[in-house]
């Protein structure tokens, strides 16, 4: 290649700088590599690395703290949304997030979920929904599917007596809290793009102080589901996805509202306990 040749090409991909330079142990056709390739292109894009502090919990998550460049913080399994709660409101200007699969935050951290989130913490939220335990070996979680069979659901889930599976996101949307919850998955360059522009936009929102921001990523455990990375995708694209339909849930500033605070107080407009001063000039 001549020197005029070199001159004349351009890079279209590179490692995110906040991308750690290591190779990840995730399973192969994991989908964990290409979400947390996301979060790092975001913050090199929005030039947070050096100001953003990841809360990574047990499970398939717990060696977050090997890829990311930024600073790390090990959560108890279940508690990154308390440990994300106490670093923003000790450290406000940085950028808190935590990354948690079904297992963690909607099993043994559903508790903590929903009080960051009706708190309406300003902090991001990414969710990988896998239908599965995944590190632990692959026992049913609270996001596996009626008739999915795990290790501990052989027969396949007995909704009779395990209940249906949470949707997690139309959960927090029945709170006032949350500013912004989309769900996404990553089984296509489309599809990666979308997460891209949703992760990007649930940073954005902590940043210019919006509010709590939910990106739940709909993936795929091939390991333990015992399928290919090919077909894992497609037995989420035939199952998971008419259960956990794609798309935005709630966005408080396309409705026109300048936060979550504020679209909150526009729906409790009502109630005269929440808004004595409105009732006290209508001389009630």
């Amino acid at each position: 290649m001549t020197e005029a040749e070199n001159k004349d090409m351009k890079v279209v991909y590179q490692r995110p700088h906040s991308l750690l330079p290591v190779v990840t142990n995730f399973c192969p056709g994991c989908p964990h590599g290409i979400v947390e390739r996301l979060i790092c292109e975001t913050m090199d894009e929005l030039g947070i690395e050096g100001e953003t502090i990841g809360v990574a919990p047990v499970g398939c998550a717990v060696i977050s703290y090997d890829f990311f460049g930024c600073d790390m913080i090990e959560a108890a399994h279940g508690r990154a949304p308390a440990v994300a709660t106490a670093v923003k409101r000790v450290l406000p200007d940085k950028v808190v997030f935590s990354y948690q699969g079904d297992g963690d935050l909607a099993s043994i951290g559903m508790a903590e979920t929903i009080h960051a989130a009706t708190r309406g913490e300003n902090i991001t939220v990414i969710f990988i929904n896998n239908a599965i335990y995944g590190m632990t070996g692959g026992q049913m979680a609270p996001t596996s599917l009626p008739n999915q069979v795990t290790q501990t659901s052989p027969y396949g889930r007995d909704v009779a007596t395990a209940g249906n599976p949470i949707r997690v996101s139309e959960l927090l949307n029945s709170l006032d809290g949350p500013a912004y919850i989309e769900r996404v998955t990553v089984d296509s360059p489309k599809n990666v793009r979308k997460a891209k522009r949703a992760i990007k936009k649930a940073f954005q929102n902590q940043i210019d102080g919006v509010g709590y921001s939910f990106v739940e990523v709909v993936s795929t455990c091939p390991t333990n589901w015992g399928m290919t990375p090919q077909d894992a995708f497609a037995w989420m694209r035939e199952n998971m996805l008419p259960y956990y339909p794609l798309g935005v849930v709630r966005d408080v500033v396309a409705d026109g509202y300048a936060n979550a605070a504020e679209a909150a107080s526009a729906r409790n407009a009502a109630c005269p306990i929440a808004h004595p001063e409105a009732h006290a000039e209508g001389g009630n």
